[in-house]
């Protein structure tokens, strides 16, 4: 009843033009709420190894779920104290503001823009832009010059190849799938994107090589609830990644999982 009255008013109120909060029970969970409720909820990828991906028995897996199970027993005690919401790329800060995860470790990057929307914790990785090919001619970034790279259509990739490489031809894809279809016919020498993307790629098509450059550099980072009632959860998982980077933790479960370094 009284939150249907919250509604009604909301609802008034909003064609009237003035902004209104959210019912409380829209707002994301404090880290005492989360201590009482014995559970950490956490927004993963479910499709993009090796940071998160279900493995042959439909368990997830990779980088980003081993974070996740980490924060749960540094947070409540338990590794296994999570609930892994897997989420689409579209989704992954609105699940964090509408309050249906408690955070996300989704490869979200750090940007400006997203900062406004909510907060980051220190990064976890640093991803950034690479290249991959199955050219044994092809080992330096330099042997690339005057060749035909794929790139996808409208993504960050391309001033990045344009600055590195001026004499190159690009060739915009609209998937990944593509990509690869243009590798194989030949009518592509190479493949940009980012690295966390190609290193699934060459674990899944180990006939592909990553070129060790890393043309730019991309924080991922845990996405969290801004306001000062979330100070608490943003200072422990801060001090968590901190001190898993002190003890290499982090560089161990990346190289594990075969991500560059």
């Amino acid at each position: 009843m009284i939150a249907q009255r919250f509604i009604n008013v909301g609802v008034a109120l909003g064609l009237m033009g003035v902004a209104v909060l959210p019912p409380p029970s829209a707002y994301p969970a404090e880290l005492a709420e989360i201590e009482q409720r014995g559970q950490l909820i956490v927004a993963v990828k479910d499709n993009l190894r090796p940071l998160g991906f279900r493995d042959a028995t439909g368990r997830l897996q990779g980088l980003e779920i081993d974070i996740a199970r980490r924060l749960a027993k540094e947070l409540l005690g338990s590794p296994e104290a999570v609930v892994l919401q897997p989420v689409t790329n579209r989704d992954r800060l609105s699940v964090v503001l509408e309050d249906q995860v408690d955070i996300a470790i989704a490869r979200v990057t750090v940007t400006e823009s997203r900062a406004r929307l909510v907060d980051f914790s220190i990064p976890y990785y640093l991803d950034g832009a690479g290249i991959i090919t199955k050219d044994a001619s092809i080992n330096l970034l330099s042997d690339l010059d005057n060749q035909t790279i794929a790139v996808l259509k409208g993504s960050s990739t391309i001033s990045v190849i344009k600055y590195a490489l001026p004499n190159a031809q690009l060739v915009g894809v609209d998937s990944y799938q593509e990509a690869l279809f243009l590798l194989e016919a030949g009518d592509a020498n190479a493949f940009a994107a980012d690295q966390t993307v190609l290193t699934g790629w060459v674990q899944q098509y180990p006939e592909y090589r990553l070129l060790p450059y890393r043309l730019s550099g991309a924080a991922l980072a845990v996405v969290m609830p801004k306001g000062l009632q979330y100070t608490e959860l943003r200072q422990q998982v801060n001090q968590a990644i901190a001190r898993w980077h002190a003890e290499g933790w982090l560089a161990e479960r990346a190289a594990a999982w075969g991500l560059p370094l």
